[in-house]
């Protein structure tokens, strides 16, 4: 890429070439990655792009066609994307301030993250409170098919999952249930990441205990005894996670102990799950995976 360029209106471009990094901090890259590819952007450089696109009417929050709004550089980035990745908080407080429930608050970039989403990443949540308030939509998903509160979980930060659960009150139950792309929903994120607090957090705003992420059919507890994390299997099991619900291959929680050294774990569900739900189960399968391996070598080698 050669460089970047912020268009609007057709009218001109501003071209974002060889600009280096704020504080020398480089940005994250891969699945941690939130500014859609542009390289960087120093923070009086995005002052003076926002200053020259400002125009004498940009105090009048009823012009709903200022430039400013609609420039949007190559990958998707809105000078609010912007302001946020770069943390120039003063200029993105200023146009969320001029944009109450205007749809500039909702734009998705190219890997479809918001001003929201971005905020969380970025650990702002003073900007994720000022966006709530002004209209920005909690349920938008990124590419992943993260909400911002799946992000929030993911990355254990309780202070923007603590402003996202006060402020979409009205909205928490759907948003708790909501699957990401993989089919996990927050409680699952919290607890595949360990983040015990939230997922205490999680279940006494009502999040389903025992639901099953979509790919194997875990639960929480079921994943818990996957990471062996005994402090996580106590505190699911204190909050009512159900030791006898099973996964989509017919295993519960105390299954899944079976090979895996932690003693306390296997303790804890073994007192708790059905007697006859401690054997592991017959693989009804077995014959059948056996005829097929000896069908594909026979395949291979013809």
């Amino acid at each position: 890429m050669d460089g970047h360029r912020v268009s609007y209106n057709g009218q001109m471009d501003y071209n974002l070439d060889n600009m280096e990094p704020k504080h020398g901090k480089m940005l994250p890259c891969q699945e941690e990655r939130f500014d859609s590819g542009l390289d960087s952007l120093k923070e009086d450089e995005l002052s003076q792009d926002f200053e020259e696109l400002r125009l004498s009417k940009i105090e009048d929050p009823a012009h709903e066609y200022e430039p400013w709004r609609t420039a949007v550089t190559e990958d998707g980035d809105t000078l609010l994307h912007l302001a946020i990745i770069h943390e120039a908080t003063d200029h993105a407080l200023q146009m969320i301030k001029l944009s109450h429930n205007h749809p500039f608050l909702n734009v998705q970039n190219h890997q479809r993250q918001t001003a929201l989403h971005l905020a969380v990443i970025t650990e702002q949540p003073q900007l994720v409170e000022r966006l709530l308030k002004a209209g920005c939509d909690p349920h938008l998903s990124d590419d992943s098919g993260n909400t911002a509160l799946h992000i929030a979980c993911k990355k254990g930060s309780l202070a923007c999952f603590s402003v996202i659960t006060q402020n979409c009150q009205h909205h928490l139950t759907s948003i708790l249930s909501f699957p990401n792309y993989s089919g996990q929903n927050c409680l699952h994120l919290a607890s595949i990441n360990g983040y015990v607090s939230l997922v205490e957090s999680l279940v006494q705003l009502g999040a389903d205990i025992n639901a099953q992420e979509q790919c194997s059919g875990r639960t929480s507890l079921h994943l818990a005894v996957d990471l062996q994390n005994p402090t996580l299997v106590h505190c699911l099991l204190d909050l009512g996670a159900d030791v006898n619900c099973f996964n989509y291959g017919g295993f519960t929680p105390y299954h899944l102990t079976y090979g895996r050294q932690n003693e306390e774990i296997r303790c804890q569900l073994y007192q708790r799950t059905a007697q006859e739900l401690r054997e592991l189960p017959e693989s009804e399968s077995e014959e059948s995976d056996m005829e097929e391996d000896s069908s594909s070598e026979e395949e291979v080698s013809f």
